[in-house]
């Protein structure tokens, strides 16, 4: 066999070689995203809810903040933490921080604006951890409700486990009902990517608190 025969026979050898490590490599993401997405959408259907020093509300927009802090007063109402921790900064075009919007909603469903505590710099989940874990060391507290959508706790969980902070979950949708099929299919995927790229910064070791999706 010539040379240039020999040569194009390994290429071709290669390139089924690789092909083959592509599919494979593909189809284990693939079924592991929907693994993840699975144990995404089981373990946000069950309330943890227990009693705390806090029930911190994370912001998610117009909507999402004002689902989650209507479910976080009403938590409030029964008994479940003396104190709610607001978070979230200010959005793109936004004027107003999520954290002041939410302690908006709590007052006018009868929650006092003393028992009101803002966190007004995070823009993200890891940030909202950061920055609340902070503050509960400033007010001596070790334990917390963490309020968001159902899609959204899993990774909440995690992002503040791994600050140090003990938290039980309650979803949103206990109080506002469920979302929309085509709004929590995405924002299940969504949490899918941010989930990986969480895992893959902390890896790497990479400084970024933000999610870039």
């Amino acid at each position: 066999m010539a040379k240039g025969e020999r040569m194009r026979a390994v290429a071709r050898r290669l390139w089924r070689w690789g092909t083959g490590i592509a599919l494979v490599g593909g189809l284990a993401a693939f079924f592991g995203g929907v693994l993840l997405a699975l144990v995404i959408v089981h373990y946000g259907e069950e309330d943890r809810a227990r009693p705390a020093d806090v029930i911190i509300v994370l912001g998610g927009g117009v909507d999402g903040t004002t689902r989650r802090t209507q479910h976080a007063a009403a938590l409030f109402h029964q008994g479940y933490a003396p104190y709610l921790l607001c978070t979230g900064g200010i959005g793109r075009g936004g004027h107003i921080s999520e954290a002041a919007f939410c302690a908006q909603i709590a007052q006018n469903a009868g929650v006092p604006a003393d028992a009101i505590v803002l966190e007004e710099h995070s823009r993200s989940t890891e940030e909202n951890a950061i920055y609340a874990a902070a503050i509960m060391q400033e007010h001596g507290w070790q334990t917390a409700v963490l309020v968001s959508d159902d899609y959204h706790l899993w990774r909440a969980r995690w992002i503040f486990t791994r600050q140090g902070v003990t938290v039980w979950t309650s979803p949103a949708q206990l109080t506002s009902g469920a979302l929309g099929r085509g709004h929590e299919a995405f924002a299940v995927l969504r949490e899918t990517v941010a989930f990986g790229w969480q895992i893959g910064k902390s890896v790497l070791g990479l400084p970024f608190t933000r999610t870039p999706i």
